[in-house]
């Protein structure tokens, strides 16, 4: 667990290091052009990402700030 702050950077690249290729309107997913969809995608595991570091981030033991 000492390196689960790699995950962090999974959101980065994802987002926007394959920003051009997803930049297209065709398909539409879920109603929604293909870029919307990327970026909500993203935005959601995003998310998923980073409560996962925080719940396995052995820094992150101990008590919390009053």
């Amino acid at each position: 667990m000492k390196y689960i702050k790699i995950l962090l950077w999974v959101p980065f690249i994802g987002l926007l290091g394959f920003l051009s290729f997803a930049n297209k309107i065709e398909p539409y997913v879920l109603g929604m052009p293909f870029l919307l969809f990327w970026i909500v995608f993203w935005m959601v595991l995003s998310s998923v990402i980073l409560t996962i570091v925080y719940r396995f981030d052995p820094d992150n033991k101990g008590s919390d700030p009053e």
